[in-house]
């Protein structure tokens, strides 16, 4: 099931209520891949913004969910401007997530400035697949292009946590919003894994994103991410995440806390 027929399969269960049943091919081991869990919480949060745009998403993946969910969005506070909605994800084994949007509408302002330059990379068509023909991925990596367009793969021992990938999704009819762009940032692998040496599993804990825009566009889909790893010890790591489109303009900006068992 693409990334569009899922979205639109969203049954209303009640006031600002929505349930989707998550296919296998959007897993990762065994939970759904945490950017479609983000984006499903964002989908069932819309209805509440008045119209105002995302401004800021937090997401911590409470527990593993495959199968049949529920999101339910609750209005926290509805201001002149802005909106903080929280959304609570349920799935068979019991709370699966639980995110807090903040949705603001535009204003002019006098600062107007963004100081996140694009690393000097090649163009997508320019740049191998990130998993080349690889028959060892996770099932929701095979809904997205991705291609490494600098730093190393993963359990390649390199020296440091700094990677950049070109993405988009497969599905062509998605359209560059804060939803499609919240279930794509999610995708690369974390940075720290490049260091490793051998297999290890990962799981991500918390996400914090940040939408720098209220006019997402992109060239054919294609989106670069920069992922670096800050800091990891005690079995956690934390890293830090930015999105450009083709254009060079940033997108969003985010930071994760990501368990590793290694």
């Amino acid at each position: 099931m693409d990334f569009t027929t899922l979205m639109r399969s969203g049954k209303q269960t009640g006031d600002h209520a929505m349930s989707f049943h998550v296919p296998e091919t959007w897993m990762q081991g065994r939970t759904t891949y945490g950017g479609l869990t983000a984006a499903l919480c964002l989908q069932a949060a819309m209805p509440t913004s008045g119209g105002r745009q995302i401004r800021s998403a937090q997401v911590a993946f409470v527990g593993p969910v495959s199968g049949d969910v529920e999101c339910t969005a609750t209005l926290l506070r509805e201001g002149k401007n802005t909106v903080f909605t929280s959304v609570r994800m349920m799935g068979e084994a019991g709370v699966a997530a639980e995110a807090i949007f903040a949705f603001g509408a535009h204003r002019e302002s006098s600062l107007n400035f963004a100081n996140l330059p694009a690393p000097e990379v090649t163009s997508p068509d320019e740049t191998a697949s990130f998993f080349g023909e690889s028959p060892r991925r996770p099932a929701f990596t095979r809904n997205f292009n991705m291609r490494l367009a600098n730093g190393s793969p993963p359990m390649s021992g390199a020296p440091d946590a700094d990677m950049s990938l070109w993405m988009r999704h497969k599905d062509g009819s998605v359209p560059p919003d804060a939803v499609s762009v919240l279930a794509l940032a999610d995708a690369p692998p974390p940075a720290a894994m490049s260091m490793l040496t051998g297999q290890a599993r990962i799981s991500s804990m918390t996400w914090m994103a940040e939408f720098l825009t209220d006019d997402i566009q992109t060239n054919e889909g294609w989106f670069l991410a920069q992922h670096v790893a800050d800091t990891s010890k005690d079995g956690y790591n934390s890293q830090a995440m930015t999105l450009w489109n083709t254009s060079g303009q940033p997108v969003m900006i985010g930071r994760q806390t990501i368990a590793v068992f290694a």
